[in-house]
């Protein structure tokens, strides 16, 4: 170990080893062309989707066992924060060709 490492775990050991909250991430999902992109994306809980409705009609992203059901207005975008750890597979009621999957870690 070299000795600008034996400060730094000196000084751990003093005072005790903060730890640093990570950041909240925005993971952006587009709707455009009757499609999802990407078709499968994953989050973190407390991170932000930005769903992105490219197109002239609405969408929804609504999630087969009920955890979320976000609708987006044409050409508008529609944020929310993920709140559930696991794989969630969601679709677009208006169009139900439209299938994405968004996998959550905690």
């Amino acid at each position: 170990m070299r000795s600008g490492n034996n400060l730094a775990v000196v000084t751990a050991l003093m005072f005790g080893a903060i730890a640093v909250p990570a950041q909240a991430a925005t993971i952006q999902v587009v709707m455009q062309n009757l499609e999802v992109s990407p078709a499968e994306v994953s989050a973190r809980v407390g991170d932000t989707v930005e769903w992105i409705n490219k197109d002239v009609f609405a969408h929804t992203a609504t999630a087969r066992n009920g955890d979320f059901d976000v609708t987006m207005p044409p050409k508008k975008t529609v944020t929310s924060v993920v709140t559930k750890a696991g794989t969630v597979e969601y679709y677009c009621r208006y169009h139900p060709n439209m299938k994405a999957v968004l996998k959550v870690a905690p």
